[in-house]
């Protein structure tokens, strides 16, 4: 007789693992919970950081330049060059006029700078001249090389001025002291150009006589002080005024046009015309 199966009985137990599976994560979540309400928020901070890196990777930035425009930037790429190569000429120009005033000892030989932006070279003229005299002393040839040379760096405009005491002169050579100062200036210009390379065009050579003195030509002293030729590098460089045709502007112009037009209105008409 055959035997009779068992029937399998249903397990109705299986919900517990489950239940037990649903309890570890549970379990899991709240020790997390509870170690991350503990750590340093620093700490936080950074493993939250590198995770974000991690799940995002940084693109690297494009190898492409940034465009510089040089219009916009103009003025802070000029402006510092400008006073760079500015200050080295000044300091160039001070250690000149030391080394000078070591050589000779005189305390009137001095450098300045004026409220509008020229630079005032004060030399004696003995540092330069003989009394009386015109033609530069040899000693000072090698003085003027080096001024010249700052000259040249810096590019401006500069006026030579000579100045005189009010003791007259009368020779074949200068019947005055206009004609002294003036000539001393023009000797310096001709050779800051002709010898040690400054543009013609930016040289200016006047002569004031006595006109400007520095104190008064009562002592040998005060004297010695008013005698000196001064070196005004100019801040910028000077324009030329521009010419007017319309109008004339001197009275030897303005006699000029009156005799030309005196000659139109007295030429005679031609029979052509009259006819």
């Amino acid at each position: 007789m055959a035997k009779k199966k068992h029937e399998e009985h249903e397990n109705h137990e299986r919900w517990l693992v489950s239940y037990a599976d649903f309890i570890t994560l549970l379990f899991a979540f709240f020790v997390v919970m509870y170690s991350i309400s503990s750590v340093n928020e620093g700490k936080f901070r950074t493993v939250s950081d590198s995770i974000k890196a991690a799940l995002n990777p940084v693109v690297s930035p494009s190898s492409n330049l940034t465009p510089f425009t040089i219009g916009e930037n103009k003025a802070l790429m000029l402006k510092p060059t400008i006073e760079e190569a500015k200050e080295p000429a000044m300091r160039r120009l001070r250690q000149i006029m030391r080394s000078l005033k070591n050589e000779t000892q005189i305390e009137i030989v001095q450098i300045k700078e004026l409220t509008n932006g020229d630079i005032v070279l004060t030399l004696p003229d003995t540092v330069l001249f003989r009394s009386g005299e015109s033609a530069l002393r040899p000693e000072a040839r090698p003085f003027l090389e080096a001024i010249g040379e700052v000259l040249i760096e810096l590019d401006r405009h500069v006026r030579v001025e000579g100045h005189t005491d009010n003791v007259p002169i009368s020779t074949a050579q200068f019947p005055s002291n206009w004609e002294l100062s003036a000539t001393r200036a023009v000797t310096v210009v001709r050779t800051l150009s002709e010898q040690y390379g400054l543009q013609s065009d930016h040289l200016t050579a006047v002569g004031h006589a006595d006109s400007r003195s520095l104190t008064d030509n009562l002592t040998p002293e005060n004297r010695a002080k008013n005698r000196r030729v001064e070196i005004v590098v100019l801040e910028r460089k000077s324009t030329p005024e521009p010419t007017e045709l319309a109008e004339p502007r001197t009275a030897l112009e303005m006699f000029g046009a009156s005799q030309e037009g005196a000659k139109r209105e007295a030429s005679p008409i031609p029979e052509q015309l009259q006819n």
